[in-house]
């Protein structure tokens, strides 16, 4: 992705640093954090600096490979940090894919350090593919929904959900993109109108609750959103809202398509209610921040005071409300037959 007229990644490694896109400063400042060892890099997981499940995994997988770096040859050491990391973001299936790929796989720091990039480029290259699968289902007038953003912030580049808006334009169709701003995060509002403003693409921002309204009027033709985790059975746990806008779709008789790489599939989690739900601190719904009128970063009291609040980051869409999945292999229905067939090919 061009940033500024220079090539960017979501993360990558230079040496035994691990360096990311900051997305909490999004869309009004555009900053590279570096992580010195595992233990800052897992806290920018938790800290969602960096989000989105292949940059999640991406970024856990250099994680490893910085406790290895750190603590070979520890293996007890280094089996704390595997913990470590895992326990910063609980959902996110593509986190524990690449733990497990590099602490499993790992002689030394060196392989630590060569297959977590593989973990990346891999993730990189899945996400092109889908990007192209995917754009078939766009049509040239097409308008597009999508929610929270699957992009390339939230993979190594590319992205999964926009990887096809991206596609499509590039092979000259026009379309228009509906971004849900995603609260309490707003990471549509942020984030996925920030990469479509970088890419020219015509898009707007719409409220959570603005979506049934444009289905209604016939302004949405498909919508496609990412996933953080998909079970055995093709139940989809993804951003929070994500399950409201699946049934809305039945609802309008609208296509929606899951767009993710088989690293975010779980096939040893059965159905969706196996899928473990994070909730994050109730600060994200109560408080909102952003630049005030002197460019000063300012957090803000949305709600009223001494009110608690619910914080669930996940929601789960069940696989009969999904049109399909678009994988980097082509596109699969959301059943366990198609799923089994899809991790039995390999």
């Amino acid at each position: 992705m061009l940033v500024n007229g220079k090539h960017f990644k979501t993360v990558w490694s230079e040496g035994k640093h691990v360096k990311m896109i900051h997305q909490n400063l999004l869309p009004f400042d555009f900053k590279i954090h570096t992580c010195h060892n595992y233990v800052e890099t897992a806290y920018a997981i938790r800290d969602m600096i960096v989000r989105g499940a292949g940059a999640i995994g991406c970024t856990a997988a250099l994680a490893m490979a910085q406790a290895f770096i750190e603590h070979f040859p520890d293996w007890n050491q280094i089996d704390n940090a595997r913990r470590f990391i895992e326990s910063m973001r609980p959902t996110a299936q593509n986190l524990f894919y690449a733990t497990k790929f590099v602490a499993e796989n790992a002689q030394n720091h060196i392989d630590a350090l060569e297959l977590a990039q593989l973990i990346c480029s891999q993730d990189s290259n899945a996400s092109k593919a889908i990007g192209e699968y995917g754009a078939e289902l766009i049509l040239n007038n097409y308008s597009v929904a999508t929610h929270c953003n699957a992009g390339w912030l939230a993979f190594t580049d590319y992205g999964t959900a926009l990887a096809p808006i991206y596609e499509a334009s590039r092979q000259g169709k026009k379309l228009k993109v509906f971004v849900d701003e995603t609260r309490p995060r707003s990471q549509g509002a942020r984030l996925t109108a920030w990469e479509l403003y970088n890419e020219g693409i015509e898009h707007y921002i719409i409220a959570d609750n603005a979506t049934a309204f444009f289905m209604q009027k016939g302004n949405i033709d498909i919508m496609i959103v990412g996933a953080d985790r998909i079970a055995a059975n093709g139940d989809v746990a993804n951003k929070i809202g994500t399950l409201e806008k699946a049934i809305l779709a039945r609802h309008f008789g609208i296509p929606f398509y899951v767009a993710a790489p088989k690293a975010t599939f779980d096939i040893h989690c059965a159905t969706g209610k196996d899928i473990p739900i994070e909730f994050r601190n109730q600060n994200e719904v109560l408080y909102a921040t952003g630049p005030n009128e002197k460019n000063i970063s300012e957090t803000i009291l949305l709600a009223n005071p001494g009110s608690p609040a619910l914080n669930p980051a996940f929601d789960v869409s069940p696989a009969e409300l999904i049109s399909g999945i678009i994988t980097e292999v082509g596109i699969i229905n959301a059943d366990y037959q198609s799923i089994n067939k899809l991790f039995k090919n390999v």
